[in-house]
């Protein structure tokens, strides 16, 4: 692994030699070479003067070099070069994510790369956007760049230089909040978190929150440690950390394959030394939710009633609690009714169909939409009648809810969220607002970036959430939530649910703050939590599928990176998905790159065609 330190002025003789070797490994004729000799030769003072930082190996032997040049809010990237040798070895990344880092320290607002036309798949690869370049000047000028390792066709002169621009941004403010701007453990007890509920509507087997487990890699924007309850692909975390700069996670998987009454956390309290490991390393330790076992594993009290607003009707009386306040009018809370029996339940989904509207069943703890069933009057008639529509259901208390109308197809966002957190002294802090897709009553996936949100939702929905946030302060809650809304037609929103823990939404934002730390500012992420396989993969396919993604999606300028991979073997397949990019146009193009090789995935297996005859030598029928 190179190490950066900074450069020393006796060191620019061969410092320059290395930058000069680096300039001829794309092929530049020598006549070229000389003339850019002047130009990039480095001097003692260049070394302070022009930051040049160096990359060695364990040796000691450098390996490349990059400077960050220029004062004030504008600077550039001035010199970037790889030792040809060790082109490809991740020494151009570590030094380009270096100068990102020192730039958004001194309050760098832009930073410029002019780029060798060879490397400019390397800066795009990084995050980097291009951006229109003046007009050359008439005398050839020497590129300053030699990074990257990419291919390409190789010239005999000066080729134009290709103009790129970063806006260098420090880990986001939240973040540094969250887990006081260090690593944690991450812990996925999302089955844990669950079967607390005993909610009929979840999946006895917690399969699917097995799955959703692998989410704890992105529980917070830097993780020393995942721990997991099933095993996951060897190169899993290895691509993750790739994509995301992460180095020295550690990965325990396979500690709870099956669900028990403590789930995840008394798997690894059963094991003193790793719980010490884990617990003694002065790092947070980060959950899914909280629950009774995380608190014996954490050393945390454990006080259940913090929980009581996940509960889908105590939730509804506290926003109603919020909006009789007021101050919040573009806000609108469904009414809700609680049907103490199946047969109360009957007369009022039968009552409301026959008066036209449309209802929101719901269980009192149903997660990631499950329980919730939109139920029209048209679906009441074609089933035979409001019992039969209730006897598909799983037993246990149902809510009915108002069905609000949203916008035109396509008009307006439907579903929204906005996400905060409690911290351990009890301050709420805001991390912002998303649009979710959910079809059916069902969570889908979620973006998250600016612009996402429309500006006519954006204050009505911070608002009311750093409301909530407020009330769940004052009620003793401290952890991650969130508060779902749909919007109306009319430009309104109406607050639907509230969620005490991580969710969706919640790892789109960790990687978006992660993003914007190591890549520039700007990301837009989208998370899909099913894309669906065209057929089962064994893991290590799933690890070349995801590479290949990996490698083509960069080619577009985003970034791929496999959420949850356990589910590729299932009998119907799927894989969970976050895609990232600085444009809303190439954010949907990896999207839509994922999706297509995800149905064709199961093109490998497919039988080879049968035998056709030679075509004829005769020409003609």
């Amino acid at each position: 692994m190179a190490k950066l330190r900074a450069a020393r002025g006796d060191e620019a003789r061969s410092l320059t030699a290395l930058v000069l070797r680096s300039k001829a490994h794309w092929g530049y004729d020598a006549a070229f070479l000389a003339a850019c000799a002047e130009e990039l030769r480095l001097r003692a003072v260049d070394m302070t003067v022009r930051r040049v930082v160096v990359a060695e190996d364990e040796e000691g032997a450098a390996l490349g070099l990059a400077s960050l040049e220029g004062d004030g809010h504008r600077a550039a990237l001035g010199l970037l070069f790889v030792e040809p040798a060790a082109i490809g070895r991740g020494v151009g990344r570590l030094l380009y994510r270096d100068v990102l880092r020192r730039a958004a320290g001194l309050g760098v607002r832009r930073l410029v790369i002019d780029a060798d036309p060879h490397a400019a798949g390397f800066y795009r690869a990084m995050g980097a956007v291009p951006v229109p370049r003046p007009a050359p000047a008439p005398l050839p000028v020497p590129a300053p760049d030699g990074a990257g390792g990419e291919e390409g066709d190789h010239g005999d002169g000066p080729a134009p230089l290709v103009r790129f621009e970063v806006a260098p941004l420090p880990l986001a403010g939240w973040a540094r909040a969250w887990t006081g701007g260090g690593r944690a453990v991450h812990v996925g007890n999302v089955a844990e978190f669950n079967g607390q509920f005993a909610e009929p509507s979840l999946d006895r087997d917690q399969s699917a929150a097995h799955h959703y487990a692998c989410l704890a890699a992105f529980y917070s924007p830097t993780p020393a440690a995942l721990v997991l309850p099933r095993a996951v692909p060897a190169g899993w975390a290895g691509l993750v950390c790739r994509q995301l700069g992460w180095t020295g996670v550690e990965v325990y998987d396979g500690l709870a394959p099956e669900t028990g009454p403590g789930g995840l956390s008394d798997a690894v309290r059963a094991r003193p030394a790793l719980a010490e490991r884990l617990t003694g390393a002065g790092l947070p330790l980060v959950p899914w939710g909280r629950t009774r076992a995380f608190g014996r594993l954490a050393g945390r009290p454990w006080r259940p009633e913090e929980l009581r607003y996940e509960s889908k009707s105590a939730a509804h009386g506290l926003f109603a609690r919020i909006l009789a306040d007021g101050g919040h009018p573009s806000v609108l809370l469904p009414a809700q009714w609680r049907a103490g029996t199946r047969r109360a339940a009957v007369r009022l989904l039968a009552g409301r169909a026959r008066a036209g509207e449309s209802t929101v069943l719901k269980s009192e703890h149903g997660v990631g939409g499950s329980g919730t069933t939109v139920v029209t009057p048209e679906d009441v008639r074609a089933a035979g009648g409001a019992r039969a529509v209730l006897r598909r259901l799983p037993r246990g208390p149902v809510l009915l809810e108002e069905y609000v109308r949203g916008p035109a197809p396509g008009a307006a966002p439907r579903d929204l969220t906005y996400d905060g957190f409690v911290d351990d002294a009890g301050r709420a802090h805001e991390v912002g607002g998303a649009v979710m897709d959910v079809a059916d009553g069902g969570y889908r996936g979620a973006t998250v970036g600016p612009g996402v949100v429309p500006e006519w939702a954006r204050g009505p929905l911070c608002a009311f959430g750093r409301a909530v946030g407020r009330a769940l302060a004052e009620s003793g809650y401290r952890g991650w939530f969130d508060v779902d809304f749909v919007a109306d037609g009319a430009g309104r929103l109406a607050p639907t649910e509230a969620n005490l823990r991580l969710t969706g939404p919640s790892v789109a934002f960790m990687v978006a703050a992660r993003l914007d730390e190591l890549r520039g500012a700007g990301h837009l992420v989208r998370i899909a939590d099913r894309v669906e396989l065209g057929a089962r993969l064994p893991d290590a396919q799933v690890d070349e599928w995801c590479a290949a993604l990996a490698r083509d999606c960069a080619e577009l300028g985003a970034v791929f990176v496999p959420a949850i991979p356990t589910a590729a073997f299932e009998p119907a397949p799927w894989m969970g998905v976050l895609v990232a990019a600085h444009a809303p146009a190439v954010l949907d193009a990896a999207e839509a790159l994922v999706r297509d090789r995800a149905r064709a995935a199961g093109a490998a297996f497919d039988p080879p065609p049968p035998d056709r005859p030679e075509p004829s030598d005769r020409g003609g029928p």
